[in-house]
This record gives C-alpha cells, sequence and structure tokens, in this order.
C-alpha cells in the first residue's frame, strides 16, 4: 500500500536523541500511537543503547493494546536492568494490562502481582504515580481496604509535593475516586481537564484507568466528561453533478455546505477518515480543515487517475479545492497502487479501509466516533456508494450523522444504530440500500474495462520453518502429517475457502474476507502447535509462519496447470509478508486489521509491531500480530 501514513524521516537522517524523543512525544499527544513507535524505533536504530527511547517505544506499543508485544520489547531491549523509576513502572503496567484481559478469576491474581510491582516502586521511590496504579489494581484485585489505606498515602504525597500538573490532578482524582469522595474527585477531574494541554494521549489513559473504578464501585462514569478528548470520524458522501437526476446538484451546493458546517461546529472532531471526491467528500474535509481537525485521506486509487475519475467531471475550481484539502492534510493513503479500470470495487474498499482506520484511531484515544454522511436516503446505484458505506457503519453499531443533499431538506439527523431496523429486515433493505451479501462477486464497473473484474478477497500465505533440512522421509511424514491436519482445518472452513494451492511447505489461500480467514489462520497455527511433532520423527523446530492480506485481485484460468487462480498486485504483497513473520505468529496488513475492527470482532486482536521492511525490497507496511483476544501468554 503506497501511502504517506504520516510524516517519517528517511532511514538516512542523522538527529539527537533529543530530537527523536520530542518527535515520538510529539506524536503520542496527537494520538498518533502507531507513528510513536515507528520514531522510535527509527530513534534506536541511530541510538541504539538510549535508555528513555527504549522506554517511549515500549510504551507507545503497551498503550495501543499490543501488551505481548510490549512485553517482548521490554525483555529484547534489556530493560529488566534499568532501575530507573518509569522504567520499572512500565514493567508492572505491562502486567497490569496482562491482568485486565484476563477473566474475572485470573484478573485478580494478576492484578495483584501488578501491584505488588508497583508496591516495590512506590517503596523505593515514594512517587504517586506508581502508588496509585498499586492503590487501583489492590481494588481491582477484591481488596479495597487496601486500596483506600494506599488512595490516602498518594493524598498525603501529593499534598507533599505541592505538584501542579495534569498527572497531579489526574491522580488526585482517582485517590478521591478510591476514597469514594466522588464531589472532590469531580473538582480534581475539573482541575485535569484545564491542564492536559492537548496531551490527548494522556487522556485517554486516566480516562480508562478511572473507568475501571467506577466499573467496580459503581459510580456513574458521567464524572469523567470533563477528560473527553476530541471525536474521530468517518464523513461520506454524494458526488455533485448535473445532469439527470442527479443525487446531489450544483444548486444545493450551498445549502449542504451550511448544514456540514453546522454538523461539524457541533460535534467538533478532532480527526477525521475519508477520501476527496468533488461534492460531499470535500465539503467535508473543507469544513473539518476550518474547524482544526486533522484530516487523514484514504484514495481508492493513484492520485492522478483519481482526480481523472472523481474530481474533473465537477469543473477545474473542484480540482483546485481538492489540492488544497489534500496539502493539508495529514496523512494520504492509497488503497491500492493499481488502475481503476472501472472497478467500483475499489470505491468500496478505499471506505471500508478509512472506516476501519477511524475505528483503530478511536479505541488508541478511547474517543468517540461516528460517520458523517450526505446521502439522500436511496439504495446504491452498483458495488460502492454512500448507502453502503451508512449501512456498513450502522452494523458496526456505530452512530451516524445524515445531512440530506437538497436545498430544502430538514435539520441534520443522527442515525442510531440500536434505535434503526437493520438488515434482515425488508424495510432496512428499502430505507438504508442494502448491499448484496457478496458484493465483489457482482461489481458493475463504472465504464467499460479491460479483461475481467476485482473482487476483494483475504489472502494468506504459510510456510514452515525448517522445512529445508527434512529428508525424504521426513518429507513424506511432513505430507502425511502435517499437511493432514492442515487438511482437517480447512475443511472446517471449506464454504468460506475460495481457493487453495501448496507447493513444498508453501500453503496459499484465499478466503472471503478478513473474519474468516483470520480464523482459519488462527486454527492453522493451533493444528500445528498440536502437532507432537517429536513423536512423529521430525524436528521440533518445525513452525508455521502466516501472512495475511486483504485485496482487490483477479480470478482467472491459469492455461499452464488449466484451472482457476488468483493474481494482481495484492497477492504479490501478501507474499512479501510471510517472510518476515516469526516463526508461530500470524502477521497482517493494516487493511486486514482495519477489517477486523470494521466488523467489530471484539474476540480478535491486532497488535501494532511496527513500520516494517518487507522481503526483497517490496517497500515498508504497517504491520500487526493476530491474536485472539486473552490469549497473552506467560507472567509479567
Amino acid at each position: 500500500m503506497s501511502a504517506s501514513i504520516a510524516w517519517l524521516p528517511d532511514d538516512s537522517e542523522r538527529h539527537s536523541v533529543r530530537w527523536w524523543l520530542d518527535a515520538v512525544r510529539r506524536e503520542e499527544r496527537r494520538g498518533e500511537l502507531l507513528t510513536a513507535v515507528d520514531l522510535a524505533e527509527r530513534g534506536l536504530a541511530q541510538h541504539p543503547d538510549d535508555l528513555a527511547l527504549k522506554h517511549r517505544a515500549v510504551l507507545a506499543l503497551a498503550r495501543t493494546g499490543a501488551t505481548e508485544e510490549a512485553a517482548r520489547r521490554f525483555d529484547r531491549f534489556g530493560l529488566n536492568a534499568s532501575s530507573d523509576e518509569d522504567v520499572a513502572a512500565l514493567q508492572a503496567r505491562i502486567a497490569k494490562d496482562v491482568a485486565l484481559a484476563c477473566e474475572p478469576s485470573e484478573r485478580r491474581r494478576r492484578a495483584r502481582t501488578a501491584a505488588e510491582l508497583y508496591n516495590a516502586i512506590f517503596a523505593r521511590t515514594r512517587g504517586y504515580y506508581p502508588a496509585i496504579n498499586a492503590a487501583t489494581l489492590w481494588l481491582i484485585a477484591g481488596e479495597p481496604a487496601r486500596a483506600r489505606r494506599l488512595a490516602a498515602s498518594v493524598l498525603d504525597v501529593l499534598q507533599t509535593t505541592g505538584d501542579r500538573s495534569y498527572w497531579a490532578a489526574a491522580t488526585d482524582a482517582e485517590a478521591r475516586l478510591l476514597q469514594g469522595e466522588v464531589g472532590l474527585a469531580r473538582q480534581a477531574l475539573e482541575r485535569a481537564a484545564t491542564l492536559h494541554a492537548g496531551d490527548y494521549a494522556a487522556l485517554a489513559t486516566t480516562r480508562r484507568q478511572l473507568r475501571m473504578i467506577c466499573e467496580v464501585e459503581g459510580i456513574d462514569p458521567e464524572i469523567l466528561l470533563p477528560l473527553s478528548g476530541p471525536a474521530v470520524v468517518h464523513y461520506c458522501g454524494h458526488r455533485i453533478a448535473v445532469g439527470e437526476r442527479p443525487r446531489f446538484t450544483v444548486d444545493a451546493e450551498t445549502a449542504v455546505a451550511g448544514r456540514i458546517k453546522e454538523v461539524v461546529e457541533r460535534h467538533a472532531p478532532g480527526y477525521a477518515y475519508g477520501s476527496l471526491a468533488s461534492g460531499a467528500d470535500i465539503l467535508w474535509a473543507e469544513a473539518l480543515l476550518a474547524n482544526e481537525a486533522e484530516l487523514h485521506v484514504v484514495l481508492p486509487f493513484a492520485r492522478a487517475e483519481f482526480v481523472e475519475e472523481c474530481v474533473v467531471p465537477a469543473g477545474p475550481s473542484w480540482v483546485e479545492r481538492f489540492d488544497q484539502c489534500l496539502g493539508r492534510a495529514a496523512s494520504v493513503r492509497f488503497a491500492t497502487d493499481d488502475a481503476y479500470r472501472g472497478d467500483e470495487v475499489l470505491f468500496r474498499y478505499g471506505s471500508e479501509l478509512a472506516m476501519g482506520l477511524a475505528l483503530l484511531r478511536a479505541s488508541y484515544l478511547d474517543a468517540d466516533v461516528r460517520q458523517l454522511a450526505v446521502w439522500d436516503r436511496a439504495p446504491a446505484d452498483g458495488a460502492a456508494g454512500t448507502a453502503i458505506d451508512v449501512l456498513t457503519w450502522l452494523l458496526r453499531g456505530c452512530v451516524v450523522t445524515c445531512v440530506q443533499p437538497d436545498c430544502d431538506s430538514p435539520v441534520p439527523e443522527d442515525i442510531d444504530p440500536a434505535a434503526s431496523a437493520l438488515p434482515g429486515r425488508p424495510e432496512t433493505d428499502r430505507r438504508l440500500g442494502a448491499a448484496p451479501a457478496t458484493p465483489q462477486e457482482h461489481a458493475t464497473p463504472g465504464r467499460p474495462t479491460s479483461g475481467k473484474a476485482r473482487i476483494v478477497r483475504a489472502m494468506l500465505f504459510a510456510d514452515v520453518k525448517g522445512f529445508s533440512v527434512l529428508t525424504d522421509e521426513q518429507v513424506l511424514i511432513f505430507a502425511e502429517r502435517v499437511f493432514g491436519e492442515f487438511a482437517t482445518v480447512l475443511h472446517r472452513h471449506r464454504s468460506h475457502l475460495c481457493y487453495r494451492r501448496t507447493w513444498g511447505d508453501a500453503v496459499f489461500l484465499v478466503l472471503a474476507d478478513a473474519s474468516t480467514a483470520a480464523d482459519c489462520a488462527l486454527d492453522l497455527q493451533d493444528a500445528m502447535a498440536s502437532i507432537d511433532l517429536r513423536s512423529e520423527e521430525l524436528p521440533e523446530h518445525l513452525a508455521l509462519r502466516l501472512g495475511a492480506h486483504l485485496g482487490p485481485i483477479f480470478r482467472y484460468h491459469d492455461p499452464v496447470v488449466d484451472r482457476p487462480d488468483f493474481t494482481g498486485s495484492h497477492v504479490s504483497r501478501t507474499a512479501r509478508i510471510e517472510p518476515i513473520t516469526p516463526a508461530g505468529e500470524v502477521y497482517v496488513s493494516e487493511p486486514f486489521a482495519a477489517a477486523l475492527v470494521l466488523v467489530g470482532r471484539r474476540d480478535l486482536r491486532c497488535d501494532y509491531v511496527g513500520h516494517m521492511p518487507m522481503s526483497k525490497g517490496y517497500g515498508r507496511l504497517r504491520m500487526y500480530r493476530l491474536r485472539r483476544a486473552g490469549s497473552q501468554s506467560g507472567e509479567t
């Protein structure tokens, strides 16, 4: 995926440790935690022994929820040997995150372990940060009296230090909540709200921590409203046009722009994700930028062709407005580098990527998220369109704010999925314009194409580390035993399996979507782990590695082997992920991770691992480690 994801220096640019740390912290404050990780790793490439950069890299990972990856890097960086308070607290924080991801019975035991780690730091440093974390963890561990006693000690420390920072105010609020002093906690939160100075990652951390106390103690979480950060939005809507029965007419532009301005000012989002076609997209982008939102543009294909297809028809003034918005965007992504070829499915692929990225950003920031749409309430005409985007968003369980694209429409209204009829009911299918069950199979090109249309599919490439050294006898055992287990897994997933191929130890699979591909990949890893390699007289170092991606590809007939096959640049992209995947793991691309969050797979996690160079000089891509939620392993 070609992208200007965020500003990152070239690998050849050398900078001081202070420069790198400032850059990392700047991205953390914006809630750009993935970029913070990337910058810290780039800095460490130049300053491999710097403790502060190691600390920031692991902390940013932990804040994204990639707890196990954070623990791995904590160990890999040798941070266990440090006596620094922040580093020791980071180890305790990882232990806390592991505890909170566990089932309730296990959570108490692990919370107790994490509390002891924080207690030990407090005993040594007398700092309020480890003390307040220990206090909250004692509450989670089922020892409220101990939590209250330690919270009282925290208040004493705060009074002694005279600290007037954001963290001191937030700690005061946390201690008051643990003491049951809700009124004083509210006052401390209102004070904290004036001190955060735009550090939205800090706000997210505080809200998550205090929400736990509210849940355990039965306190209304409304008390946390003063610490609400800016919302995240996905924006979309109809293109502006002239001619026969356009959905959004030129005459309505002024009225629609006014309603869009009203919506943006009312909700004041901080971060926005969407495209830049003429009409609604550009109107949303202009209003968002005017309201100082951070704009993240996702174009479905290359810029020049997108402008020709989606901006030029509205006239030269729209091209100028497109350029202005793009020039002010915080990031620009291209869902695919390939030509449009009239494949409408690319528009849907780009829209769903933008939606998933918005949801991922909201999860990192613990922020509210909604969709802003200019929509005429009519069904989509083909495989992509505003109606399909709205339905996809509502199915995720998120609110849509709808502006109708005419001069005399009513005021913008919110569509709440909890109060709306959703697919499966005829009235919803008519109202929201439900897409076909497998829309990629029925893509209707907007103009004539040369050759076949693309379809969006999930792809898995797998191989087994250690296979190349097997003897002839072991290769036969491998084929029967290991591939036999894989065949059992694939039989279970056969209803979602579009294609399979093997050669040697390699496996290439095409599945219907990211959700079913994720299940299949993790089941294949389970199958590999279940084999007793020693009893099968196979080397115990054999291990499966899997790379996964979601993208538009071609189905065609391979004349050499005389059978159907799949091809395209996104097949090649998937093949470049598998070689960089550690043995025993599943690595997935950002479009794959975004697709999983968009369908609401809360039972699965995609933990960020870095902006990594692909094999064979394919460039860098953001990679995530796929796992089942709650599958973190080991003591921290």
